[in-house]
């Protein structure tokens, strides 16, 4: 068994990849108020002094802790330390994302050393903002007895509230976040709005991370031209086996625990020659040879990843966990060579040996360019220029095997020739089996009918997803539920578990398959009926010059250029007219939006 210890975002994020393998767990919160849905986890609530928690882990047979607590509860912290050592059990931690320490913040390692700064006699400090949570109130009273007039920012929950009481705050010296939730607490804007209404000489703040908001808040003072203070986050115990998101928390969890989840991860074909160009640079500029190096992925978490080296550069063997991918074993390669920075862009990206190149139009790149999609190319760039800022070079991304390999992928009836393509968005492959993905969506849509909600928003993946949760901003993350292919399926869940409401958003790709009547849109299952779309785009009244030039498409993405601005709703209409005609069967007692979504992330609805 599992014990985690959250309450923050980063306990949300744990909560969902733990779900996802479908075993038990323990999720354990001090004070019981965090607004989660539990499938198989088994919620704890109050604090676990270090006897009390060395008798639960015996008692429940627990194998691995995972610290998702915050930052600051560093008695927490020192307890799990404690005790994972007297039981030899190993901790994951997961840690935050932290920005670089701006130098136009005062930094202070802790509220001593903060309330000394403030009082000192050569400081004109009258009044004082701080944003460092409810224990907060207690630590800085004295300022209040040396005449500062204090305000403290808590979260809108009655135990805050009680205990802000408790340490003798009174109301007109409280002001609150917008939501008692513990993410997203507040934007720039808001903060900017409470800054200038208190005119605060001085905005007190915790090193909370990116997940704590540290940087709008500091940001939105600064602007302001309000000074800001940083307490210093505490140092972790040593031992600890530390994360900093949710991929890399799942493949260090199979990792310590490789029983927990039934499949395994992977990395994709960009996260692989991410690596190896990193690792070529580490030996080119600092003649450096490390086993692993740590890959920035598109999400911002690092995740190290094992290279190794040869004559022209580094590789990487391709580990695609127990996804069914082609490209599993397969050695990714890369050489760097130094430029005098006379090129337009400081890293250029080629592709070599076994890497395909595109000949036909709708990809990323033009034709004639290397099959190394945008993400990857990203990765490549960020990551090099992470570690080596002034670097110039060029960068040569080899697959010896790709060109076989090739024959046994879509690549040649897509128009790449000469081997594979580096792709990838996420960065991580999640292996699914189809029943092992239905089962998946179907403890979503289960989370997702906990959290009360009458309407279910159904997607294909990330990109979808990051679209449609700007249209229902209101909504809760549990209610965004990836279909991935099977979007039949899906709908037929939501049915079954009685949604009112359930949004579908589709992308242009999986729209056409579905329009013409394949509800799971699945390459190996269906493929874009061109002759179909044609008949689409004349129902829309398009011309015959783009029905020409529609004759040629690769991908359906292109109709987007295709067809001119002024017709686009129109042919947006008829699309989801006829997928709507083959999904409302599906929902007979539920009422279904359909939401076609471009490139852009444009939304359009009949």
């Amino acid at each position: 068994m599992i014990l985690v210890f959250g309450g923050t975002t980063e306990g949300r994020k744990t909560v969902a990849e733990l779900e996802e393998a479908g075993n038990p767990f323990f999720y354990s919160t001090k004070q019981g108020e965090q607004d989660i849905a539990l499938l198989h986890g088994i919620p704890l609530c109050g604090a676990m002094p270090e006897n009390d928690m060395i008798a639960f882990c015996r008692s429940h047979s627990i194998r691995l802790i995972i610290d998702a607590a915050h930052p600051f509860a560093a008695h927490l912290h020192h307890t799990i330390a404690r005790v994972s050592r007297q039981l030899h059990l190993p901790v994951i931690r997961y840690e935050r994302i932290y920005p670089p320490r701006n130098p136009a913040i005062l930094w202070v390692a802790d509220y001593d050393e903060a309330i000394r700064m403030l009082t000192d006699k050569n400081k004109t400090v009258k009044r004082v903002l701080s944003t460092c949570g409810v224990q907060s109130i207690s630590r800085l009273q004295p300022l209040k007895q040396r005449g500062i007039r204090l305000w403290f920012r808590i979260l809108p929950r009655q135990s805050s509230m009680a205990l802000a009481y408790e340490q003798g705050a009174c109301d007109e010296e409280l002001c609150y976040y917008p939501s008692p939730s513990d993410a997203e607490r507040s934007t720039t804007e808001d903060d900017m709005a409470l800054f200038e209404r208190l005119h605060p000489d001085v905005v007190l703040v915790k090193e909370s991370g990116e997940s704590g908001g540290f940087e709008d808040k500091t940001r939105a003072a600064l602007s302001l031209g309000i000074r800001v203070m940083a307490i210093k986050r505490p140092v972790m115990p040593e031992g600890f086996l530390t994360v900093n998101g949710e991929h890399g928390l799942r493949r260090m969890v199979e990792h310590v625990l490789p029983e927990f989840y039934p499949l395994h991860s992977g990395l994709t074909t960009g996260t692989c020659a991410t690596a190896a160009a990193l690792a070529a640079c580490f030996r080119l500029l600092k003649d450096e040879c490390p086993t692993s190096v740590p890959v920035i992925l598109p999400n911002e978490e690092t995740i190290p990843v094992d290279v190794l080296y040869h004559n022209d550069g580094a590789s990487v063997i391709k580990d695609s966990g127990d996804d069914p991918d082609v490209t599993n074993g397969l050695e990714i390669q890369a050489s760097v060579i130094q430029t005098r920075g006379e090129q337009h862009e400081n890293i250029i990206i080629k592709g070599g040996k076994g890497v395909g190149t595109i000949t036909l139009p709708g990809f990323d790149s033009p034709v004639g360019e290397s099959a190394i999609n945008r993400v990857p190319r990203e990765m490549i760039r960020d990551n090099i220029l992470a570690h080596f800022p002034d670097a110039h070079l060029v960068v040569t991304i080899s697959i010896p095997q790709g060109e076989e390999i090739a024959r046994r992928t879509f690549n040649p009836r897509l128009g790449i020739v000469g081997g594979i393509s580096v792709v990838g968005v996420s960065g991580i492959i999640k292996p699914f089996s189809k029943a092992g993905f239905l089962d998946s969506i179907k403890k979503c849509m289960q989370v997702a009918k906990a959290s009360g909600c009458d309407r279910v928003v159904i997607n294909s993946g990330a990109k979808s997803e990051r679209f449609v949760k700007v249209y229902y901003p209101a909504l809760p993350s549990q209610v965004f539920v990836e279909y991935g292919n099977y979007i039949g399926d899906t709908i037929r869940m939501a049915s079954e578990l009685h949604f009112p409401q359930v949004t579908l958003g589709v992308m242009l790709g999986k729209a056409v398959k579905l329009a013409a009547g394949n509800l799971d849109t699945h390459s190996k299952k269906s493929v874009m009926d061109k002759s179909f779309i044609l008949d689409m785009l004349r129902e829309a009244q398009c011309d015959d010059t783009v029905i020409r030039k529609a004759e040629h498409i690769t991908l359906a993405r292109e109709l987007w250029k295709i067809v001119p601005e002024s017709q686009l709703q129109r042919f947006a209409e008829v699309v989801i007219k006829y997928c709507a005609s083959h999904c409302e069967s599906l929902l007979p007692h539920g009422q279904l939006t359909i939401l076609l979504i471009d490139e852009d992330g444009n939304i359009y609805h009949s």
